[in-house]
């Protein structure tokens, strides 16, 4: 009885030393709201972008990027790596949802367009 205590207190407690966080960032036009789903609170507002808005992403954790602009319309987004490599890519910009993929350090949205 003690061993299967044991491993189920193992298996828990591996599960939660590799759980990784998500934060969240809601893109609207020029608008960006960066918040915490577990406070429930806005960590941050901005109404105007420059060229690019710089996202910082802790290792480990995970980027939710959600592009919510009213018309249809596209994104550059360029993801750099914690190694330095990066990786440019056009999303569409109109109810999309994205997560960022392993190892991205920094991602970089840009304004929305109307073309490629």
């Amino acid at each position: 009885m003690n061993k299967i205590a044991l491993t189920i207190a193992l298996v828990f407690g591996f599960t939660f030393a590799n759980a990784q966080d998500t934060t969240c960032t809601y893109f609207e036009e020029l608008r960006v709201l960066e918040f915490d789903y577990y406070q429930d609170t806005i960590l941050y507002e901005t109404k105007q972008i420059t060229k690019y808005y710089n996202i910082h992403i802790k290792y480990g954790d995970v980027l939710c990027l959600h592009l919510s602009d009213k018309k249809k319309r596209y994104r550059t987004v360029i993801i750099t790596y914690f190694d330095g490599s990066t990786y440019k890519e056009v999303l569409n910009s109109k109810d999309g949802v994205y997560y960022s993929p392993r190892g991205t350090h920094i991602m970089s949205v840009g304004k929305p367009r109307l073309k490629l």
